[in-house]
C-alpha cells in the first residue's frame, strides 16, 4: 500500500508540473530573461525541448551529481561544487552543440544567398524563391525552409512565415537575410540581386577571416580547459584519503574550496574571453 501511495503521489506531482515540463508547441514567446536560453536550444537543434524541461533536467542532474559525490567523497563543499558543475553540464553541452551548428551554418549561408539570387533572377517570386531553398538549398537548412513552405501554404502570409523562419533558425545571419527579403517585399525595388550578392561576398570574407583567427587562438581555449580541470582532478584524488577529507571539511578547507571555485570560474571566463571571438548578436530577433 505504501508503494501505491508513493507512486500516486509521484504521478500527481508529475502531472502538476507537466504544463511547464512539456509545454504546447503554440506556447507564447518566452520572457526576455528566458529568451537567450530558448534561442540557444534552437541553435543547438533542440527546439522541441522546453525551457522548463531544460531547467528541470539541469537541476535533477545537479542533485544526482551532488548526492553521488557526497556518497563517494565525504567532503561537503566539494560535493556541492560537483553538484553545481553537474547542473551546469547541460548548459555546456547545449552551448557546444549550438556553437558547432552555428559554425556549420556560417559556411552555408553564402550558398543560401546565392541560391536566392539565382531564383530571383530566374523570375520566381520572393515566396517561391524562399520555398525553393527547401529542395535546392544546403542540407543543413532545408528543414527550416520546408517548415516555412508549410507555414506559407497554410496562411499565405509572407511576413508571418518569415517571423516563424527566424525563430526556427535563431541565427544573426539568417535575421539579416530575412529582413532583407521582407524589405524587398514591402517596398519593392530591382536591386535585391545586387544586395544579396554583396551580402554573399561579405559573408564569405567574414567566415574566412574568422576561421583563421579561431585556428590560431584555439590553443588559448585548450589551455584554459586544461588549467581548469587539472587542480580539481588532484583535489578529488586527495579527497579519497580520510585525513584529507577531514581537513577539507574543516572551516579552512571549506573556505579553500569556495575560493578555489570562484577563482576557477573567473579565470576560465577571462581565458575564454581572450581566446574566443565574440558571437554576433541577433539585432533583428
Amino acid at each position: 500500500m505504501t508503494f501505491v501511495l508513493a507512486g500516486l503521489t509521484g504521478l500527481g506531482v508529475l502531472l502538476t508540473a507537466s504544463p511547464w515540463l512539456w509545454p504546447r508547441r503554440e506556447r507564447r514567446e518566452p520572457s526576455r530573461l528566458l529568451r537567450p536560453v530558448r534561442d540557444r536550444l534552437v541553435q543547438a537543434g533542440l527546439e522541441r525541448v522546453g525551457v522548463g524541461m531544460f531547467v528541470a533536467v539541469s537541476g535533477l542532474l545537479g542533485l544526482v551529481g551532488g548526492v553521488t559525490a557526497w556518497a563517494t567523497l565525504p567532503v561537503l563543499a566539494l560535493a556541492v561544487a560537483i553538484g553545481a558543475a553537474c547542473a551546469a553540464l547541460p548548459a555546456v553541452v547545449v552551448a557546444v552543440r549550438a556553437r558547432a551548428r552555428r559554425r556549420a551554418h556560417r559556411v552555408v549561408w553564402p550558398d543560401v544567398v546565392d541560391h536566392l539570387v539565382s531564383a530571383v533572377r530566374s523570375g520566381l517570386s520572393l515566396p517561391d524563391s524562399v520555398i525553393a531553398l527547401a529542395h535546392t538549398g544546403p542540407e543543413e537548412t532545408r528543414a527550416a525552409f520546408r517548415s516555412f513552405a508549410d507555414d506559407y501554404a497554410a496562411s499565405s502570409n509572407f511576413s508571418l512565415a518569415l517571423d516563424d523562419l527566424k525563430s526556427r533558425l535563431a541565427d544573426p545571419v539568417a535575421d539579416r537575410i530575412v529582413e532583407t527579403l521582407r524589405m524587398a517585399r514591402d517596398v519593392g525595388g530591382s536591386e535585391l540581386p545586387t544586395v544579396l550578392r554583396s551580402l554573399s561576398g561579405y559573408l564569405r570574407q567574414q567566415e574566412a577571416l574568422r576561421s583563421e583567427v579561431e585556428a590560431r587562438q584555439s590553443w588559448v581555449v585548450n589551455a584554459a580547459r586544461l588549467g581548469v580541470a587539472a587542480p580539481w582532478i588532484v583535489l578529488v584524488l586527495l579527497s579519497t584519503r580520510p585525513e584529507a577529507a577531514m581537513a577539507y571539511n574543516a572551516p579552512a578547507g571549506v573556505a579553500l574550496i569556495v575560493v578555489g571555485v570562484g577563482v576557477t570560474v573567473v579565470a576560465y571566463r577571462i581565458m575564454i574571453g581572450i581566446g574566443r571571438l565574440p558571437e554576433e548578436r541577433r539585432w533583428f530577433g
